[in-house]
């Protein structure tokens, strides 16, 4: 008798030519066509580049082979390729309009040329290039078939604005001759929002066409924005649009490009700079997730099981794991790129130990680990639940924190981005799991909804326009408290802008918004009242916070007698862990440096999904500096119903029907599946076969009956191997 028949939550929805709308919740990228070592088995390959990747050569295929060959093993293709860099050679050779424009190259002061690659100069997007980039790639692209396009990383770097392409783009921006950036505040700040402008013109341009394009084919294109985050790109020196880019109707969604690459990069809390990289991620993160949030754009959140950089796999390991904890303690996104460029990933060789100069691929449990990881992506909740901490306490953040990274002036410098990280790492670090706003989303009621104190400081970012200090003003005045770090003398306060300029005559933008909130121009330390709101101001710069050791206390002090008196919030907690229910799936993360050195506790029924070999423990015991990821049992509603609950493969064609339980596993060849299967019972037989229905040796089983849990590993197969259990 059918007792039941089930596709698995693990299923890929099939390639219909159409007619059934595809999974798109789990991607990766690549440059190459289709191999046995790579079969990722997401939801969506997006292949690289018309012509590929820069670091990552194809021999022998078109593009549209490569989009085929994936299309030929069940999976959505997608297109991505960068937007201000690629492989655009004929481009900047004169090959393809017979002009050479070399001369678009982004140029340092020195006269050098930021390269991305080999003839693969950063480009200022000038209107040709456009021209060329939706005649030759856009447009070819869709005539594949393609209905999905990533324009990635639209980067302009700070240190850049000194070649004639830029002069050029300057005085038609600004309608007077280009002024040297390194000379004033005012040329930095002026040169870096024209960098800001060009890219979201750019993608704006590019868009554009492939929409209307696509339309008239009779196709809906998607346009996404993989980029990274705000925090990273003010952290490196790079300036790129954005938030902005979140309110063009042309714009679908982005990709947050986090992984340990980024969230290596070092910050100062309590005078000590150093790799924080889970708490880095978290930020990450978030500031990606908040700059999306008001306007219901799609987010897919990445992570990288390694780096750009070569490192020992080791290292890969640990940060891989504090990164994808990050993500997933954003319960509200659930959508992701599980890796870029697997190539790389299956076939690179790196560092086996950190002292060591031998170099191998992937070791075995690595790559099983990893898997499990992904593959509980395709599963993985959206929730309702929240991560554990007091919560309510937002960071105000602007894409103009690109503007003032590069070059230094009056000898003002904000070490390592520390007048962000001097905001959000005090309470970070006490188990506050701080939020992020962008003052170019404050217009959206949503933006400042969760939003019991907001920490705010113009010490490191000016406001591009006087309109949100109109949102600011009125959030206060219906009962927000606004913490206002600063001391209003950085050199960029008295750039020629929209607070200073015409009938305005404000000497900082700061007397603006406090003008706004009947507060006198200047104001001095200490508390104001707004409506039924507060306004609390620290003359202090948020970097003095992180620059010293016990720099935070008067931060804390301050923000804990808000928190409770004003925004009458409750008490703030302050703790060394979080913790997250995410469906099935628990979640902890323990930081270092916190309040205390304590482990963090999970007791029930549970797979350890960063163990290889997915043992069931009644205890995880989670210490300072790492994080956990587990599968509890004791949550699943039918346990009578049979289901694979964590594996190294993706699970299709899954059969309930009478005493027998069936499925088909396929991943990458050359790796081992870890599976462990939920059971009402001992089987009384079990069959592991290949594709052609012979026996797999060297299959490991066992049962464990307190979980009523059937373990299996194997070799895995890209041609599927098939499961069968007699109950």
């Amino acid at each position: 008798m059918l007792l039941a028949a089930a596709l698995s939550v693990f299923m890929k929805v099939p390639d219909d030519g159409g007619k059934e709308k595809k999974r798109e919740k789990t991607a990766f990228q690549t440059s190459q066509q289709w191999k046995p070592v790579t079969d990722v088995r997401a939801d969506v390959a997006i292949v690289y580049g018309v012509g590929g990747n820069p670091s990552d050569k194809i021999k022998g295929k078109s593009f549209e082979e490569r989009v085929q060959s994936w299309r030929d093993h069940g999976y959505t293709t997608h297109f991505m390729t960068g937007i201000a860099w690629g492989e655009y050679q004929d481009y900047f050779t004169g090959e393809w309009d017979g002009k050479k424009h070399l001369d678009e190259g982004q140029v340092q002061m020195n006269g050098d040329t930021i390269w991305h690659g080999r003839m693969v100069p950063y480009i200022v997007p000038t209107d040709n290039y456009l021209k060329y980039m939706k005649e030759k790639h856009i447009k070819r692209v869709i005539d594949a078939g393609v209905d999905a396009i990533y324009l990635e990383e639209p980067e302009f770097w700070a240190r850049a604005g000194y070649s004639d392409a830029f002069k050029r783009e300057w005085k038609k921006y600004y309608g007077y001759d280009w002024r040297p950036q390194h000379e004033s505040p005012e040329n930095t700040y002026l040169s870096n929002k024209l960098k800001y402008q060009l890219y979201y013109n750019a993608l704006k341009e590019v868009f554009t066409y492939a929409k209307e394009y696509g339309k008239s084919k009779g196709m809906n294109v998607r346009c996404y924005v993989p980029t990274h985050s705000l925090v990273n790109y003010s952290q490196w020196m790079i300036v790129s649009p954005e938030a902005s880019l979140a309110s063009l109707n042309c714009v679908d969604g982005y990709i947050a490009q986090v992984w340990t690459g980024t969230s290596r990069e070092p910050n100062f809390f309590n005078g000590t700079a150093r790799e924080r990289v889970f708490e880095t991620a978290f930020l990450e993160y978030g500031s990606m997730e908040s700059m999306t949030a008001p306007t219901g754009r799609k987010m897919f959140f990445l992570t990288d099981p390694i780096e750009d950089r070569a490192r020992d796999w080791a290292d890969y390991k640990k940060n891989y794991e504090a990164t994808f904890t990050a993500q997933l303690l954003y319960p509200k996104i659930a959508n992701y790129e599980v890796m870029p460029w697997p190539d790389r990933i299956y076939e690179g060789l790196y560092r086996v130990s950190k002292d060591s100069d031998v170099r191998k691929n992937i070791p075995q449990f690595y790559s099983t680990q990893m898997q499990v990881m992904i593959n509980s992506l395709n599963n993985m909740p959206v929730s309702d639940n929240k991560v554990t901490g007091s919560e309510g306490i937002s960071v105000l953040m602007a894409n103009s924190l690109m503007f003032q990274r590069f070059p230094v002036h009056a000898g003002y410098d904000d070490p390592q981005l520390s007048n962000f990280y001097g905001q959000a790492l005090p309470f970070l670090k006490r188990g506050v799991p701080v939020a992020t706003v962008h003052l170019e989303n404050v217009a959206y009621k949503e933006s400042l909804k969760s939003t019991k104190v907001l920490l705010m400081s113009y010490s490191n970012m000016k406001p591009l326009l006087p309109e949100v200090h109109n949102s600011i003003a009125e959030w206060v005045k219906s009962g927000g408290v606004l913490v206002y770090s600063g001391k209003d003398n950085d050199p960029y306060q008295t750039v020629q802008e929209w607070w200073n300029t015409g009938s305005n005559k404000y000497a900082a933008p700061s007397d603006h918004l406090f003008e706004k909130m009947n507060i006198a121009a200047s104001p001095a330390e200490g508390e104001y009242t707004y409506g039924k709101g507060t306004v609390y101001v620290i003359r202090s710069d948020p970097k003095e916070f992180v620059l010293k050791e016990g720099g935070d206390e008067k931060l804390i002090d301050v923000v804990k007698k808000m928190y409770t008196q004003k925004a009458k919030a409750g008490n703030l907690m302050f703790k060394n862990s979080f913790y997250l229910r995410r469906g099935n799936y628990d979640l902890a993360a323990v930081v270092d440096e916190g309040v205390s050195n304590e482990p963090y506790v999970i007791k029930g029924t549970l797979i350890d999904l960063f163990d290889p070999e997915l043992p069931v423990v009644s205890e995880k015991i989670v210490n300072p500096g790492h994080q956990a990821f587990l599968y509890n049992l004791d949550r699943i509603i039918n346990k009578k119903q049979p289901q694979v609950l964590a594996s190294a493969c993706r699970v299709y064609n899954e059969i309930f029907k009478g005493n027998t339980y069936s499925f088909i596993c396929k991943s990458p060849s050359k790796t081992i599946n870890s599976m462990r299967v939920l059971l009402p019972g001992a089987p009384s037989r079990i069959a592991v076969t290949d594709n052609s229905g012979q026996m797999i040796s060297g299959v490991k089983k066992s049962w464990d009956p307190l979980s009523h849990t059937y373990y299996l590993s194997f070799e895995n197969s890209p041609e599927g191997v098939h499961i069968d259990f007699n109950l």
